[in-house]
């Protein structure tokens, strides 16, 4: 069963030089649900780098338990949840491979979320994470977390169950757009769009445009 394994929020704000206010808002913990949820995120939650974190585009970020796992056999580390700045942790789902344009629903209190794009890796993220070369590893493994857009905003909790509610009538995954996009699906995003059954983020439209030029 799909399911909420851990619910995260801020914890406290790092520096970071590479922000425009030199901090950053990556260290995120679990907290006892359930927590509210609306356009912007979590209750309690929040972005130092709000031109490239957050917005209503990017208002939730889910990374899944069996990837941590792989990524803790593979460093020899726990990764509990929020290491990774995640929101969601989940139990059930194979996020790589959920498509854009996604939707579920999460709990019986009426939280609707819908898939937008994957989690691009940063100078952040390897900062938090101090393993060599970790911007390409994690790149390399194609497991980047989705963020999501909040359709119906509500509440979560460790628990709750995950329904997926449709199927998106394209085949383009998180990790087919992940950089380097896969060949085609640029395109096939940029079709779906126009054929009325999606609507892309700005970025991620700007982004299919690029590539499906080259």
């Amino acid at each position: 069963m799909a399911q909420i394994t851990a619910v995260c929020v801020l914890h406290q704000l790092l520096p970071e030089p590479s922000n425009p206010d030199g901090t950053t808002a990556i260290d995120k913990r679990p907290v006892p649900g359930p927590v509210d949820v609306g356009p912007l995120g979590l209750t309690g939650d929040d972005q130092s780098d709000k031109r490239h974190h957050g917005g209503e585009d990017q208002a939730v970020y889910l990374y899944a338990d069996e990837d941590a796992d792989w990524w803790a056999a593979e460093l020899g580390r726990d990764i509990e949840p929020g290491l990774f700045g995640e929101n969601l942790r989940t139990t059930g789902i194979d996020l790589s491979v959920a498509l854009i344009g996604q939707r579920w629903r999460i709990g019986e209190s009426g939280l609707i979320v819908e898939v937008t794009s994957p989690r691009d890796p940063c100078a952040t993220f390897a900062r938090r994470m101090g393993e060599p070369q970790w911007v390409r590893r994690f790149t390399q493994r194609r497991a980047p977390g989705a963020y999501v857009r909040v359709v119906e905003s509500g509440p979560v909790a460790g628990g709750d169950q995950v329904v997926a509610l449709n199927r998106p009538d394209h085949d383009v995954t998180v990790a087919d757009v992940m950089v380097p996009a896969a060949e085609g699906a640029a395109a096939r995003l940029l079709e779906a769009e126009q054929s009325g059954h999606l609507h892309l983020t700005p970025r991620m439209r700007a982004s299919a445009t690029k590539q499906s030029a080259r």
